[in-house]
This record gives structure tokens, sequence and C-alpha cells, in this order.
């Protein structure tokens, strides 16, 4: 009789912990759908544009007032310790309108996502400063480096796979374009 009680607080128990009512408590999983909808709504009450989640392994980007183009498969997020890279002009002075994106740490440069993928960007692509343009990978890490300029590339300065310092240029921009 004993064991009949154990095993009958036990399901007890469990139906406690896993049974929710949309009156009671709220799912603590972040990729529900009525979470994701209570934090589109905090977003729009915030003015927020964009927002990352991660729970347990699983990760996810909500964004509001761009369309979003299809997700780069990247092998890690983008640390929130790594800085954008710097927009700066090129030394040039005949060309006022160029501008560097120089690499924003020292690491590994990769111009696509991973080597069976085309490249963020080439020679001749209009971006914008919200476009992906490479990876730079310091310690393991994968950092996405955005454009922050709007324009047309118009020289990729860095081979692939090659060691890049602080302030690099990497690609050069005519922003006239």
């Amino acid at each position: 009789m004993a064991a009949k009680k154990k095993a009958t607080s036990r399901k007890k128990k469990k139906t406690v912990s896993s049974g929710r009512s949309s009156a009671g408590r709220k799912s603590q999983d972040v990729f529900d759908l009525e979470q994701l909808t209570e934090i589109v709504q905090l977003m729009k009450d915030h003015g927020l544009t964009e927002v990352d989640l991660e729970q347990d392994q699983r990760k996810i980007r909500l964004s509001r007032g761009a369309v979003a183009g299809p997700p780069a498969a990247v092998p890690q997020a983008l640390p929130a310790a790594a800085a954008p890279a710097a927009a700066a002009p090129s030394a040039p002075a005949d060309d006022a309108n160029i501008v560097t994106i120089n690499s924003p740490m020292v690491g590994s440069f990769y111009a696509k996502p991973n080597p069976d993928s085309p490249n963020f960007v080439s020679v001749g692509d209009h971006i914008g400063p919200e476009s992906i343009v490479c990876i730079v990978e310091a310690m393991k890490v994968f950092n996405e480096i955005p454009a922050e300029v709007s324009g047309k590339i118009v020289a990729a300065l860095v081979e692939d796979g090659a060691s890049v310092d602080f302030g690099m240029p990497l690609f050069k921009v005519d922003t006239s374009q």
C-alpha cells in the first residue's frame, strides 16, 4: 500500500509542475507562441526594433520594421562584447565618397558564412548599414561584421582566411552610389 501512495504522489507532482492554464501561470519557454506575442507587444510599446532571445541551446532574433533576408548560417551568434566595424574615410583625397570598412578586432577574416556558401558581399554589391559584410573569428568566436554605411562595394582588400588586425581596412565602399 505504501508503494501505491508513493506512485500516486509522483503522478500528482508531475501534473502540477507541467500543467499550465492560460488563466494561471505563463509558460517559462520563451519560444512559446504566447510569450513571443507578449515580447513583440513589449517591443512595440517601448520602441524596440530588435531583440535576441536564448534559452537552453535555442536562439531567436525578433526584428520589427525592416524586411529581413534569409538568416546566415553562422556557427555562433555575435557576442555582446564585440565592437562593430568602424567606417572611416580612406586616405586618397581624389574621391571623397570612398570610405573603408575596418576590422573592429584582431582575428581571422572570413568572406563567407561557411566554405560551401557564397561571399557575404562581392565587388559591385549595394549594401546598407545593417548588411553583414564578413566574419572575423577571434578566440573561436565568429563575429558578424556589419557595414555601418550604405553604398556600393568597390574593393575587397582582404583574402578569405587571412589574419586581420584592429583597424585594418577590409572593404572600400562608394557612398555616392
